[in-house]
C-alpha cells in the first residue's frame, strides 16, 4: 500500500509503508569513501514505478481542478515530488562507475558518463526525454531542453567563493548546472547544496559532494545553471507526460 509522508519542509514522500525508516538509514550521510558506496538498482526501479504512479495521480488532480487555487496547489505538490524524488532517484546511481563513453541505464550494471547519468535519472523519474539524443549534447543545451534562456544563469570567469555564496542563497530545487567539460545536478536546499554527477575525477564514479569536496565544479571556469523544478512550465509538461524535445 502507498502511503503519503509530510515531512517538515512540506515536501510528500511516496513510498510504502514499512520503507521510511529503511530510507532514512539509506540515504543518511554517505561514507567519506564515495568508491565504497553501492549502487541499488531495486530502489531505482522501486522508486521509478512510483514516481509514474503519482505523476498519473497528479495529472489526474490538475486535469479535474477547477479553480486556479486548486491548480496551483495540484502544481506545488507536483514540485514537491520532484523536489524529494529526483535526489533519490540520484542516489541510487552513486558508486556507478564513470566511463566517457558510458551508456548504463542501469545503477551498477556497466560505466555511465556524465550527461548520460543526467539523462538517465531525468527519463527514470517519467520525462519524456531522446535518452541518448540528450545524453551527447553540450551542457547548456541540455539544460535548454528543458527550460527557456531567460531561466538560465551563466556564472564564467567568477571565482568558486562567489559562485558557492550565490548558489547556496538560491531558491531551492533541482537544478541542472554545465561546466566547462561536464554536467551534473546541483541540489540547493537549506541554504547549501550537494553536487550529484558522474565524475571523471577521482573515485571515477558517481558521487554526491558537498560544496567543499566538488572540485570539478570549483575548477571549472564556465558555469550554466537552470532550476528545474522552479520552472512551473516544465512540471507541468512532465505533468501532462509532454514529450522534452532535445535542444542541438
Amino acid at each position: 500500500m502507498l502511503a503519503l509522508f509530510l515531512m517538515g519542509s512540506g515536501i510528500y514522500g511516496y513510498l510504502r509503508r514499512g520503507e521510511w525508516a529503511f530510507l532514512l538509514n539509506r540515504y543518511g550521510p554517505q561514507s567519506s569513501d564515495q568508491a565504497a558506496v553501492v549502487p541499488n538498482s531495486e530502489r531505482w526501479d522501486l522508486l521509478r514505478k512510483d514516481m509514474e504512479r503519482w505523476r498519473m495521480h497528479y495529472a489526474r488532480e490538475y486535469l479535474a481542478a477547477t479553480k486556479a487555487a486548486e491548480k496551483s496547489r495540484v502544481l506545488n505538490e507536483a514540485r514537491s515530488l520532484l523536489e524529494h524524488s529526483l535526489p533519490e532517484l540520484m542516489r541510487c546511481w552513486l558508486g556507478t562507475p564513470w566511463d566517457f563513453n558510458g551508456t548504463a541505464k542501469t545503477p551498477g550494471e556497466g560505466k555511465i558518463a556524465c550527461g548520460y547519468f543526467v539523462s538517465t535519472v531525468m527519463e527514470g523519474a517519467g520525462f519524456r526525454v531522446k535518452r541518448a539524443e540528450l545524453a551527447q549534447q553540450a551542457s547548456q543545451n541540455i539544460l535548454l531542453s528543458f527550460l527557456t534562456q531567460d531561466a538560465l544563469r551563466l556564472r564564467r570567469g567568477i571565482p568558486y567563493k562567489t559562485f558557492r555564496l550565490e548558489t547556496e542563497r538560491s531558491e531551492t530545487g533541482i537544478y541542472i548546472v554545465g561546466l566547462d567539460t561536464h554536467v551534473g545536478f546541483l541540489v540547493v536546499k537549506d541554504q547549501s547544496y550537494t553536487f550529484i554527477h558522474s565524475s571523471g575525477s577521482r573515485p571515477w564514479c558517481v558521487v554526491e559532494e558537498n560544496p567543499e569536496e566538488a572540485h570539478v565544479l570549483e575548477r571549472s571556469n564556465y558555469r550554466v545553471l537552470g532550476n528545474l523544478t522552479a520552472n512551473d512550465a516544465m512540471v507541468k509538461k512532465w505533468l501532462h507526460g509532454e514529450d522534452f524535445a532535445t535542444r542541438k
